[in-house]
C-alpha cells in the first residue's frame, strides 16, 4: 500500500544538449507548476516529504528547456540545461558508474583517512604520478604473465578516475569523446 502523500509522477531529467540522462526524481502537481512557472526544476522529496528546488543549496540549478508527458501521463521527461553536476556526489549524472560517483564525492568532501582525499590534497601531479606507476605495473604484469593483470588493471582504472576527478574532468566527458570517435 502506498503511503499517504501527494500524487507523484516520475521525472526523468535529461541534458537537452547531450541527451544524457542526469537523474530520476519525482514531481507532484505543485512541483510541476513551479517548474513551468519558473523555468527551473522543482521536485518532491519522498525522503523529506517536501518540495525542493534543484540547486537551492548547491547552486547547480536545472534550467528547463522542455517538460513532456509520456503516453500514459504517469511520467515526465524534463529536458534541461544544467548549471553544474546533477548528482549530489558531484558527478554530472546520477547514473555514472558507482566507482566514479564515490571518487568524485571523496575528492569533493575530502573525508579524513580517505586515500582518494589524500591524493586530491597532494594535487594533480601526484595523482598523475600514481596513475603512471599503476600503468607500468599493469604493463609489466601483462608481459610477465604473472596472473595479476586483472588486479593491476583495476588499480589503473581506479587511479585514472582519481586523476580525472582531481583535475576536474567528469567521466562523462571521456565517454563523450569515445562516442565521438566511434562515429
Amino acid at each position: 500500500m502506498r503511503p499517504e502523500g501527494p500524487e507523484l509522477r516520475a521525472a526523468i531529467v535529461q541534458d537537452a544538449e547531450t541527451g544524457r540522462v542526469l537523474m530520476l526524481a519525482w514531481m507532484d502537481a505543485e512541483a510541476e507548476r513551479l517548474t513551468r512557472e519558473t523555468g527551473e526544476a522543482w521536485f518532491w522529496s519522498r525522503t523529506r516529504q517536501e518540495l525542493w528546488h534543484k540547486g537551492e543549496t548547491s547552486g547547480n540549478v536545472l534550467f528547463v528547456e522542455e517538460l513532456r508527458d509520456d503516453c500514459d501521463g504517469d511520467a515526465l521527461l524534463v529536458r534541461v540545461r544544467p548549471s553544474g553536476p546533477a548528482c549530489h556526489t558531484g558527478s554530472l549524472s546520477c547514473f555514472a558508474p558507482w566507482l566514479w560517483r564515490t571518487v568524485v564525492e571523496r575528492v569533493r568532501l575530502r573525508p579524513e583517512g580517505s586515500y582518494v582525499a589524500s591524493l586530491a590534497e597532494a594535487g594533480v601531479e601526484r595523482a598523475a604520478q600514481k596513475l603512471g606507476e599503476e600503468a607500468v605495473e599493469a604493463a609489466v604484469s601483462a608481459t610477465a604473465g604473472d596472473g595479476r593483470l586483472v588486479e593491476e588493471a583495476a588499480d589503473v582504472l581506479f587511479h585514472l578516475y582519481v586523476l580525472l576527478a582531481v583535475a576536474g574532468v567528469d567521466i562523462a566527458d571521456v565517454e563523450d569523446e569515445l562516442a565521438a570517435r566511434r562515429r
